[in-house]
């Protein structure tokens, strides 16, 4: 960033902790950013002329009369039809040597979409994942989270729904990705010849943990000028939003306030609602999606982070591993969307709402089954079906590397079903059964 005749330089600390610098100073805003000995900070607490900055890069080795600098404005991304197939670190400066974006310069974190403008979801977003196609499908504006183990591969399952997903913008958002994992997503994007509709922000395990906080707002930022200005359908896909938790955690800590559950700072809510309510179907036909990877610690689903998560978004995504497939599924008991209803059988086919019950129902007693057989139990025949049906439902529908779209996942269903089971067995309407149950 360049300097400026016009900003207001200070040559005295008053204090300094690992994070942050305090100094008296007038006329600055909250978010300001500003050079502190020549590091990159931002305003995060104002007392009357005494104000606080959080110092990205960490405070060692700055002195007390360190030289600071106050820019005037909170941080900024320039917005444009060229942000398309491109990478740009936490900041919004390009990434690989790329030429700086030409376009309206706009405030990074502003407030969530007025009410008043917001439009009812009705609109189907297919993700190409049959998991969450067929029984937890997602609307235009939505916004649900993927809880995941960190061991299992939410990167991958990211970078899959991106190329599939049916979308005119994705907007990737990656907090702490290692940069194995930042490779992948690059290398995956160019090989499917797909960045042209792809937009990156990335902030590595090697770069400052504070500069995750400016990703999302980033991400968010661009998601707006291509909804908002061009009318388009957007999807920002978010990873992982609790190294972002872990963020604020250092920044509260760092600062001596009290923490919260879990050592969470007291305003993680409405850190992580700022977020989540970006999501937004606009009346003009633009819309935000929002997805969102949080790990879970020892599958501990009561944490802070995504306890929290829960209240704000509309249902969740579990990944899972199968212990029949050894393939990673798309949890089909824990797994929710609560927007459904408004397109399964309105956007999609009329059978898609009887399907999805019978599949989940008769998953259900295939774990019946399982948990009869692993007591000693004997089982009968319909548990023995069940139980195949249950491996090929996992195999063909639920692991996350099946990519088909929604009519051939019904399809499958109904062959599955009159592979195992009969029309009475399967509980379907009469009249569904007649037009889709396979011809022998």
């Amino acid at each position: 960033m360049e300097t400026k005749a016009f900003q207001r330089v200070y040559t005295k600390l008053l204090g300094i902790t690992k994070a942050t610098v305090t100094l008296r100073a007038e006329g600055v805003s909250n978010e300001e950013l500003a050079l502190v000995g020549g590091r990159l900070a931002q305003v995060v607490k104002i007392q009357g002329d005494m104000v606080t900055l959080q110092v990205f890069s960490g405070t060692e080795g700055i002195p007390t009369n360190a030289e600071v600098v106050f820019y005037g404005e909170p941080p900024k991304l320039k917005v444009g039809d060229d942000l398309a197939g491109r990478f740009f670190d936490a900041y919004g400066n390009p990434l690989f040597g790329g030429a700086a974006i030409e376009g309206e310069p706009r405030e990074i974190g502003g407030p969530s979409v007025n009410p008043l403008r917001r439009q009812q979801p009705s609109e189907l977003i297919a993700t190409g994942i049959a998991g969450i196609d067929l029984n937890n499908t997602l609307v235009t504006g939505q916004k649900i989270p993927f809880f995941a183990d960190p061991d299992q591969p939410f990167n991958q399952v990211m970078a899959m729904v991106a190329l599939r997903a049916k979308a005119d913008k994705i907007i990737l958002g990656g907090m702490g990705l290692s940069n194995d994992d930042f490779l992948f997503f690059k290398n995956v994007f160019e090989n499917a010849g797909a960045l042209d509709r792809i937009v990156c922000f990335v902030n590595t395990t090697e770069q400052p943990p504070v500069e995750r906080l400016l990703v999302p707002d980033m991400a968010l930022t661009a998601a707006e000028y291509f909804a908002v200005e061009k009318n388009e359908k957007v999807l920002v896909l978010l990873t992982d939003m609790t190294l972002y938790a872990d963020a604020l955690s250092i920044v509260s800590n760092r600062m001596d306030q009290i923490p919260s559950k879990d050592s969470m700072p007291g305003s993680l809510y409405s850190d992580l609602a700022k977020i989540y309510e970006k999501a937004v179907q606009f009346p003009s036909g633009g819309s935000i999606t929002i997805i969102a990877v949080t790990t879970l610690s020892g599958g501990d689903i009561t944490h802070a982070i995504p306890d929290n998560t829960g209240y704000i978004t509309e249902g969740q995504l579990f990944l899972r591993k199968d212990s029949d497939t050894n393939k990673v599924i798309v949890d089909p008991f824990r797994s929710l969307s609560r927007l459904k209803q408004l397109v399964i059988g309105k956007k999609t086919r009329e059978d898609h709402p009887q399907v999805m019950n019978a599949s989940v129902r008769l998953y259900a007693d295939a774990a019946n089954a399982k948990t009869k057989l692993e007591n000693g139990f004997d089982l009968t025949d319909y548990d023995e079906r069940t139980l195949k049906f249950a491996h090929d439902y996992s195999k063909s529908l639920l692991a996350i590397d099946v990519n088909i779209d929604t009519d051939t996942m019904l399809n499958t269903a109904w062959e599955l079903f009159a592979k195992y089971f009969s029309q009475t067995e399967v509980s379907v309407k009469h009249e569904l059964i007649q037009k889709y149950w396979p011809k022998a």
